[in-house]
């Protein structure tokens, strides 16, 4: 997803309740709601491959699979964000009894948008490393065919890339295999990656 222009400031209490009455979703950072804007074409196919395929491989066994509708929230940075897809394996911890906002991911994947490509990398993948539930993060490309994915080990995170539809990702922490032709599966390559932005914003309470 893409992100508009921030609104004003305001709790992340405020935030919450504003957010589950909205008819657009919006990230909540330092004080601040982000409108997000809508997805093309690339970005909805890929995202919904992703979760059919991640999905399919969890049946049966104790993990569960997350859309962009269900929010994240990273405790130690005050970081209420939607993530293209998320997958959490054991226990699954939400931060209060409306159970739309997870606190413990064990994977996070992120579709790049040209407006959102040096968040993600930069700063919202900072504010993901602070989860210490989180064991894989992964970026897609949506102009080209080429997964990123940065694996936990220790303190440390280690990149890997692999391009070209015959490529296969291995996301060990949930035992899952991206294969990139289903992933990049109807996805036409050389059109517009624009974002539309709805045209209601939420505003904060006074």
């Amino acid at each position: 997803m893409s992100l508009a222009s921030p609104q004003s400031r305001c709790s992340p209490e405020q935030y919450l309740a504003l957010e589950r009455q909205a008819e657009y979703k919006s990230e909540f950072v330092n004080g601040m709601i982000i409108a997000m804007a809508g997805a093309s074409r690339s970005h909805s196919l890929i995202v919904v491959n992703l979760s059919r395929e991640v999905s399919r491989q969890l049946l049966g066994r104790p993990c569960e699979t997350y859309s962009s509708d269900m929010r994240v929230k990273v405790s130690n940075t005050g970081l209420y964000t939607y993530p293209d897809l998320v997958a959490v394996c054991g226990e699954v911890r939400f931060d209060d009894e409306h159970a739309d906002t997870l606190l413990n991911p064990t994977v996070i994947v992120e579709v790049l948008s040209p407006s959102t490509e040096a968040y993600d990398r930069g700063e919202k993948f900072a504010h993901y490393r602070r989860l210490e539930s989180l064991q894989e993060y992964v970026l897609v490309s949506q102009d080209k065919v080429r997964i990123e994915s940065y694996v936990r080990q220790g303190a440390q995170w280690l990149l890997s890339e692999v391009s070209g539809l015959d490529g296969t990702v291995r996301l060990e922490s949930i035992g899952c295999d991206l294969v990139l032709r289903d992933v990049y599966d109807k996805v036409r390559f050389g059109e517009s990656v624009e974002e539309t932005v709805p045209e209601q914003r939420m505003e904060p309470t006074k």
